[in-house]
């Protein structure tokens, strides 16, 4: 479903012709405390509006939403929403990205045109979040035959803003939107369409379309290079969904330019290979991807926006399926540059693609820094829950700066510590390492470990979204079904990246 154009306007909400319209409204301890457009548009309904939410017991809470309907009488508007914003003293960019996304899901089942002046006398950066709610809560995706009679917003205008800075707030909103939602659709595409060659196309277009250069590797390619831990983990897939390596490169012109390397997990369908998933385990697994889809997303922004950044996008494409053909616990793969790995379980497939293009990006790229992103492993959920990002890092500076970044993009992210006493439990009788733990638990920290041990002392970070990047519901500006977690992160750091002296 298309999301809903937005438009700044400077005029008085009540002469909007929109079907709808949305005004503020702020908590107290005196009860809620509605905008000055609203009480002035209820005085046009006959309503007492303080009389009508301390009745109906509205608290005004950030995202709590009330509809008046409006019986005729404010033109071409059948309804007014009252938009819940919080205290004023809490009404940060998060609770502004809260209550634009309540006021979108709440006003599309009426569909149409919104005038909203719920922001009007905030600031741009609560414009920027509040925007983003508003277009990340109007997210939908469905494979249907009636799409076209769903309701939906189309148009929403944004009343009480002008001026350059407010202009860019949502310039910059709709362009991380529109980079969380190609990874959310990327994510959320079924597996039955989603081969790694499919991945692939995708990633082409969207390189092209923003000016990057692309180089997809195949499988013989593949094997040429010794990317083993690629091959391996696609080998039971067979000829018809075979793995790919995909590189895309942002090259801006300039000197001394910061160089970011971005590395995806590409798994476009996990089935636990030999050592099988059960059926609710498998069930999400078309979003087993969503590492890559934040890359190619987010390679994809970077381009179309120009960032003064240096980007080299890795995505490690595969499908971990049981075959005749699959690789079997017990193996032992070679890793591109020769380091080898005793698998111990073929459900720990990621770590194993990931290794394969750490390794390229240390040996080849040769970055200032490099992060990974990926839904690696189901403790990370364990131990963070559904909402919040796992983030391991080898750099103070860099886990600090992805830290703040995440806070400014509204994603929850948390720093995880890399246990130096767990890393022994990695070691193998048979190979340089085995891919996974046991001794101590902790496996997503173990899994850290792994990855670490082809960065080749790189500054790097890794993000383990394994819950984050998916949903069971929609719940504020998160989506049912893939989330885009981490694209509007990585862009936020970017985007500072480049704004700072080198």
């Amino acid at each position: 479903m298309p999301l809903p154009d937005l438009t700044l306007v400077a005029g008085a909400l009540r002469s909007s012709a929109a079907t709808s319209f949305a005004t503020g409204m702020i908590a107290s301890p005196q009860g809620p405390q509605p905008s000055a457009d609203a009480i002035g548009l209820a005085e046009a309904l006959g309503v007492d509006l303080p009389a009508h939410l301390l009745a109906e017991k509205v608290k005004a809470d950030v995202g709590e939403v009330v509809a008046l309907p409006t019986y005729g009488r404010l033109g071409a508007a059948t309804t007014l929403f009252l938009v819940g914003l919080g205290a004023p003293d809490a009404l940060d960019a998060s609770a502004a990205r809260r209550a634009g996304a309540a006021l979108s899901r709440r006003a599309a089942k009426g569909g149409g045109h919104l005038a909203s002046s719920v922001t009007a006398g905030l600031a741009e950066d609560r414009l920027g979040a509040f925007a983003e709610g508003l277009l990340l809560g109007s997210y939908r995706y469905r494979v249907g035959s009636d799409d076209g009679d769903r309701p939906g917003l189309r148009a929403v205008d944004l009343h009480g803003h002008a001026g350059k800075a407010a202009k860019g707030a949502l310039v910059r909103a709709q362009a991380h939107v529109a980079a969380t939602v190609l990874a959310r659709d990327l994510a959320n595409r079924p597996s039955l369409d989603k081969t790694p060659a499919w991945l692939a196309k995708q990633a082409t277009a969207a390189a092209r379309s923003a000016g990057l250069r692309v180089q997809v590797l195949d499988v013989a390619q593949l094997r040429e290079h010794g990317f083993g831990g690629v091959l391996a983990v696609g080998a039971g897939a067979g000829a018809a969904r075979a793995p790919r390596l995909i590189r895309l490169d942002h090259e801006p012109r300039g000197r001394r330019l910061r160089h970011v390397a971005l590395v995806g997990k590409g798994i476009t369908f996990d089935s636990g290979g030999l050592s099988l998933k059960p059926n609710e385990g498998m069930a999400a697994m078309k979003t087993d991807m969503s590492g890559g889809a934040a890359v190619i997303a987010v390679l994809q922004a970077a381009g179309l926006a120009g960032l003064r950044v240096r980007l080299t996008g890795i995505v490690a494409a595969a499908e971990n399926m049981p075959s005749g053909t699959a690789m079997r616990p017990g193996d032992v793969i070679r890793h591109y540059g020769g380091r080898t790995v005793e698998v111990l379980n073929t459900d720990a497939e990621g770590r194993l693609v990931l290794a394969d293009a750490l390794a390229y990006v240390a040996a080849e790229v040769k970055p200032d820094v490099v992060v990974d992103i990926a839904t690696l492993t189901g403790a990370i959920g364990i131990a963070l829950g559904k909402r919040t990002g796992g983030m391991y890092a080898s750099d103070e500076g860099l886990a600090a700066e992805l830290l703040a970044a995440a806070d400014r993009a509204g994603e929850p992210m948390w720093r995880m510590p890399l246990v130096e006493d767990y890393r022994p439990d990695l070691d193998s009788p048979v190979a340089d390492l085995k891919n996974i733990g046991g001794r101590f638990s902790g496996g997503s920290i173990t899994a850290a470990l792994f990855l670490r041990e082809f960065t080749a002392g790189l500054p790097w970070a890794h993000l383990d979204i394994a819950s984050a990047a998916r949903s069971d519901v929609d719940e504020e500006e998160r989506s049912k079904g893939a989330t885009g977690y981490a694209v509007r992160t990585l862009l936020c750091w970017l985007e500072g990246l480049a704004a700072a002296p080198r």
